[in-house]
C-alpha cells in the first residue's frame, strides 16, 4: 500500500554530534549512508532505525583499513543512534547536565561534568549558579546562549565574565547545571536577549543567541535600569503624543548582531557588569529587544517561499517547510523530522545521504 505513506530522502552535512533533518512527517523507518567515512575508510559508513526499536537506537556498519568491518546494534537504553522530533512546545529542553565550572572570560568557557554531546550553534540555559551572596554567577542564569563547542565536555557562550561583578564558578557547586533548549525559535522572529550595544548615528545590538530579525523589521527595547541605555527604551513620542518610539533593522550583520535605525549618540553605555546583589535585587530581569507591528517593510510574505532560520541545530539557517506566518512580525518555524545521533553522524562535515520513510502500515 502507498496511499498514505510518506518518503523522503536528501544530503545533510554532520555537525559532528547530533544532527537534525527536518520533514514534513514523522518516520518510522530511516537509513543514512556517510560518503566521507566511506571513502576514508573508518568509522559509521550506514545506519538504518525502525521505529519499534524506540528512540535513540540504531543498526550501524562500520569500516575500517582492518578486519573490524561489521554491523551492530545501539539500543535505546544506551542512545546515540536515531530519533524523532516534533518541536510544538516553546521552550522544550533536553537533558539536564551538571556544570562544574564557567571561567571568568570572555567568551566564558562552561565546563560540564560528563559528554555534553552539544555542537556549534545549539541554545543552551544555565541554571543554579548561586553559590552565596557575592560568588557564582546568577547574572547569567536563565539567559539564552548560543554555544560554541570546544570540547566533549567544554563550550564557550557569548557573554564577557571577565568583569570586576562575576566570580569564576568551580567546584561542581550543587545545582550547577545547563540544558539545551530544543526549540529555541518556534516562531520568529521571538524575544532576543542583549549582550551588547555599540551607539551613535545607528545602533548595533549584539545577542546572546540568533534573533532572526530581517532587515524592515520594527523592534522595541526593555532594558532594566541597571544595564544602562534605557533611553532605547520604548517611551512615548514627543512628537507623536501616546505614540511610542520604535526602531526599524537597516542591516543584519550576523546571526546574532543587527543595526537599528536611532541615533543613540549621547546615550548611556550599556553594561554586563552586574554583581550578584544587583542580580537578586533586580530580580534576573535581562535586556531583550522583541518584534512589534503586524505588517511592515520587513514582510515575510515574498512569493509564499518558506523562509530559512537560525532554529538551534547548528551555525546554519534551516527551511521551515511551512509558509510564512504574520507579515512583518512572526514566522511559523515549528518542525519534526529525525535527528542521527552522535553516535552515528560520523565527523563535523561529513556528507550524509538519508532515506526517511512513513510506511501505511506498521506492524509491532
Amino acid at each position: 500500500m502507498a496511499e498514505y505513506s510518506r518518503l523522503a530522502s536528501g544530503q545533510v552535512t554532520s555537525t559532528g554530534g547530533a544532527t537534525g533533518v527536518i520533514l514534513p512527517f514523522l518516520p518510522n523507518f530511516i537509513e543514512i549512508s556517510n560518503s566521507t567515512r566511506a571513502a576514508a575508510a573508518s568509522g559509521v559508513t550506514r545506519a538504518w532505525w525502525m521505529t519499534d526499536m524506540g528512540q535513540g537506537a540504531a543498526f550501524l556498519t562500520t569500516t575500517s583499513a582492518g578486519p573490524a568491518d561489521g554491523t551492530s546494534y545501539i539500543s535505546a537504553a544506551t542512545g546515540g543512534g536515531f530519533s524523532t522530533f516534533q518541536g510544538g512546545i516553546a521552550l522544550q529542553y533536553g537533558p539536564v547536565l551538571a556544570i562544574s565550572g564557567i571561567t571568568k572570560a570572555s567568551p566564558a568557557v562552561v565546563t560540564t561534568t560528563t559528554n555534553h554531546g552539544l555542537v556549534s550553534g545549539n541554545v543552551v540555559i544555565l541554571q543554579g549558579l548561586f553559590q552565596s551572596a557575592t560568588t557564582g554567577m546568577p547574572q547569567i542564569a536563565g539567559i539564552p546562549f548560543v554555544i560554541t563547542r570546544t570540547g566533549a565536555t567544554t563550550f564557550t557562550i557569548p557573554w564577557n565574565t571577565n568583569q570586576s561583578g562575576y566570580t569564576a564558578l568551580s567546584g561542581s557547586p550543587s545545582g550547577a547545571t545547563v540544558k539545551q533548549v530544543l526549540y529555541p525559535n518556534l516562531y520568529v522572529p521571538g524575544v532576543a536577549f542583549i549582550s551588547a550595544i555599540s551607539t551613535g548615528t545607528t545602533t548595533t545590538i549584539t545577542t546572546t543567541a540568533p534573533s532572526n530579525f530581517q532587515v524592515g523589521q520594527e523592534v522595541a527595547f526593555r532594558i532594566p535600569s541597571t544595564y544602562g541605555t534605557v533611553e532605547l527604551n520604548s517611551l512615548p513620542n514627543i512628537l507623536t503624543p501616546g505614540s511610542p518610539t520604535y526602531g526599524f533593522v537597516t542591516a543584519v550583520n550576523s546571526s546574532t548582531q543587527f543595526v537599528v535605525n536611532i541615533n543613540s549618540t549621547g546615550y548611556t553605555a550599556f553594561a554586563t557588569n552586574q554583581t550578584v546583589s544587583q542580580a537578586l535585587a533586580g530580580g534576573l530581569t535581562f535586556p531583550q529587544v522583541v518584534a512589534v507591528g503586524d505588517a511592515n517593510s520587513g514582510s515575510l510574505l515574498t512569493n509564499f517561499v518558506s523562509p530559512s532560520f537560525y532554529n538551534g541545530t547548528g551555525t546554519s539557517t534551516v527551511s521551515t517547510i511551512n509558509g510564512p506566518a504574520i507579515a512583518g512580525a512572526f514566522a511559523n518555524n515549528t518542525s519534526m523530522g529525525f535527528i542521527i545521533g552522535a553516535s552515528v553522524a560520523g565527523t563535523a562535515s561529513d556528507v550524509i545521504y538519508w532515506r526517511a520513510y512513513l510506511h501505511d502500515i506498521n506492524y509491532v
